[in-house]
């Protein structure tokens, strides 16, 4: 299907969501506020950047961009974070040094992201992105369009500034997963989030060197990656944000899905 066609189906999805959403959003506004209520609000995490040593003499840099994951909520450092936790992976299998930075804030939307971190990133060379965005976006019910409309100005805003750079989206955050929320949440946001996912990667078909890992994060997922059965809970610091487990499970598969890109993995290596 063409992504003319994809976004006519994905519109017709959001529309019947919104259509059934619409008169439970009185109910998910309270039960938004009974979770606001319980949930502990937990800082971002310290130390926005740093190096990983390599005996070999190459470095590149890494930056990442994005929402409260990205900031490390969940973890006291970015280094033991997601951001870390990559850079670390990236460098074991390139064998090279790199230096990351993070740019993100914990609550902004893609369109916030391009108004306030954007024009604040200093760098003028970087050899690769890293974005992880979507939760927000989904809980504000932003629109596929809206949404698809963001994300291309994000990714021409990032092209403009460092030309063909790789830039990786990460996969859409698994709402329908979180202990946190209630079951009506769970389905309406759930939804919505991987409506959200299908309308970011037909705007990544329109750019060249702009990847998006498709896979919707699971349970047995996890579990493969990380070879051992654990309770829902330890997934999740406080019933919402990854915990230290899964930033570094995470971290690690996108790591791999860039290793195991040629594309990607050849550039980063000349």
């Amino acid at each position: 299907m063409s992504v003319k066609g994809n976004s006519f189906t994905l519109n017709l999805k959001y529309t019947g969501l919104a259509l059934l959403g619409i008169p439970l959003l009185p109910i998910m506004y309270f039960q938004g506020k009974k979770i606001r209520a319980k949930v502990p609000k937990l800082l971002e995490a310290q130390g926005n950047e740093g190096l990983v040593e390599s005996p070999n003499g190459r470095k590149l840099k890494l930056i990442t961009i994005g929402e409260s994951t990205i900031a490390g909520v969940g973890v006291a450092t970015h280094e033991e974070g997601f951001t870390g936790t990559l850079a670390k992976a990236l460098s074991e299998k390139l064998h090279t040094k790199i230096s990351w930075k993070v740019y993100a804030r914990s609550g902004y939307e893609a369109k916030t992201v391009n108004q306030k971190l954007i024009p604040k990133i200093t760098e003028t060379e970087v050899d690769l992105i890293v974005i992880g965005l979507g939760a927000n976006d989904a809980f504000t019910l932003n629109s596929p369009w809206r949404w698809a409309a963001d994300i291309d100005t994000l990714i021409l805003a990032l092209k403009s500034k460092f030309g063909e750079a790789p830039i990786v989206f990460t996969n859409m955050p698994p709402i329908k997963l979180f202990p946190a929320f209630t079951p009506l949440i769970k389905f309406v946001m759930g939804n919505l989030v991987e409506i959200l996912g299908e309308a970011l990667n037909n705007v990544i078909q329109q750019h060249s060197n702009v990847y998006y890992d498709t896979r919707i994060i699971s349970f047995e997922n996890w579990t493969e990656e990380i070879g051992i059965q654990a309770e829902p809970s330890a997934y999740f610091s406080d019933g919402v944000h990854p915990s230290l487990l899964t930033y570094q499970i995470w971290a690690k598969a996108i790591a791999k899905l860039i290793i195991e890109n040629e594309t990607i993995s050849t550039g980063l290596a000349k």
